[in-house]
């Protein structure tokens, strides 16, 4: 009867510290949430001292392209939509920070989809994540955003993905303007989206 007891006690202090370690967690991440995001750096121009061209005007720093391919197999580049705004975010269907950030990113795109193209990259690798497996889930969830499939890795390498979901935030001009390399809530996307919908 005390062993029954004890046992009892001890699962429930587990179950408190368990539940207090997740509300903890919860408020920690809401708060810290808008600071996911970074500003690229960028590099002024070294002009010499005195010169006619000296400038403290920065340096853009272009967002290097990649081919990606659409749902039925066609080539699409970032440097496609060079002219409009550009969210690039790298995702797959096994990752649970993807999927709980996807309802924020759709509702942004159907909100300002005319005005910002949102380019949600699938971390196609052709083993844990495939085509079929991510347009499943997209198609389960009723996403409506352009969903690509980077089953080359092109995107992965040249962005140097290691970890997922990651979200670029590229200007009209093709420039590389922030960051965030974890799951965003729906005020840091919005953030994002005002530092390129200059």
């Amino acid at each position: 009867m005390k062993k029954n007891r004890s046992l009892i006690i001890i699962i429930a202090v587990f179950v408190v510290l368990i539940a207090g370690a997740y509300v903890l967690y919860d408020r920690l991440s809401a708060k810290n949430a808008a600071d996911k995001i970074a500003v690229n750096e960028t590099q002024t121009t070294a002009v010499p001292e005195g010169s006619a061209e000296e400038s403290s005007e920065p340096e853009a720093v272009s967002a290097p392209d990649f081919t990606v391919y659409d749902a039925d197999g066609n080539e699409v580049k970032l440097s496609d939509f060079i002219g409009k705004p550009v969210v690039l975010n790298f995702w797959a269907s096994w990752c649970g920070p993807c999927k709980s950030e996807m309802p924020e990113f759709e509702e942004v795109y159907r909100e300002l989809g005319e005005d910002i193209q949102f380019m949600m990259v699938n971390m196609t690798d052709g083993s844990r994540e495939t085509q079929e497996i991510a347009s499943e889930y997209i198609a389960e969830n009723g996403y409506s955003f352009p969903v690509f499939y980077d089953n080359d890795m092109d995107a992965a390498i040249t962005y140097g993905v290691s970890a997922i979901p990651m979200t670029l935030f590229i200007d009209a001009e093709g420039n590389a303007v922030a960051q965030a390399r974890s799951a965003i809530d729906m005020e840091t996307l919005r953030k994002g989206i005002d530092m390129i919908a200059k």
